[in-house]
């Protein structure tokens, strides 16, 4: 697939892409408009050593450079949660096959049987989840929630940003390697997921966190 029909060139090579699903494709001709503000969030990631030598979770300041350009754009984070209905029709007693009742003789609701999916970022049928440094298990929670909604129709495509595993020599050189183990989110981990189908049909646009996006790395790349 050549990659530089849908995605500018300045971030070309910045980042790492795996398309599944022809994800890429269905943001480029369907959801220009959001394709076109993911790429300028994309556009303005600066990390810097202080922000990569942080904690993981909440104390890490890389989700909030999301926040800040996604935000005014539009995009929320969103939950769904819905019941299921169930509905058994019988057969009628007259004809033999092929012929049911048009109305159920029993009704069963199963309350939350969609629960707690959400979802990071979200605009029209675009989601879109960030995960930097995180139990590696977090991707099998937002794959399930991305084919969720795509299965509730509420979705056409996702979009999940994660580090590339070239970072690996910067935290090596920083001397802070352990604060990012095998077991954390990283494009390895997701892309075995992706390729064991676990977004099931959602088409998913996989995007790597590369070393141009840390300020400095030449320097750092040099020293080492």
């Amino acid at each position: 697939m050549t990659f530089s029909k849908y995605i500018d060139a300045d971030i070309l090579h910045k980042f790492e892409y795996r398309d599944y699903g022809h994800a890429l494709e269905i943001l480029h001709e369907s959801f220009s408009e959001e394709w076109n503000e993911i790429q300028e969030c994309l556009r303005k990631l600066k990390l810097t050593v202080q922000d990569i030598s942080r904690a993981g979770g909440n104390e890490s300041p890389i989700p909030k450079k999301f926040d800040d350009v996604l935000y005014p754009y539009g995009w929320r984070e969103i939950r769904i949660s819905g019941d299921l209905i169930v509905k058994k029709y019988p057969r009628q007693i007259a004809q033999r096959r092929g012929r049911f009742a048009d109305k159920p003789f029993e009704t069963a609701l199963i309350k939350g049987y969609i629960d707690g999916h959400n979802i990071d970022f979200l605009k029209n049928r675009v989601a879109f989840d960030l995960e930097w440094n995180s139990k590696d298990q977090t991707f099998d929670r937002d794959l399930l929630a991305m084919r969720t909604y795509f299965d509730c129709g509420l979705i056409d495509c996702g979009v999940i940003v994660t580090r590339a595993e070239e970072l690996n020599d910067i935290f090596k050189e920083i001397g802070i390697m352990a604060k990012y183990g095998a077991s954390t989110t990283w494009m390895g981990k997701l892309t075995y997921r992706l390729d064991s189908r676990r977004n099931g049909g959602c088409p998913i646009l996989a995007i790597g966190i590369k070393k141009e996006c840390v300020e400095g790395y030449e320097r750092l790349a040099a020293h080492n």
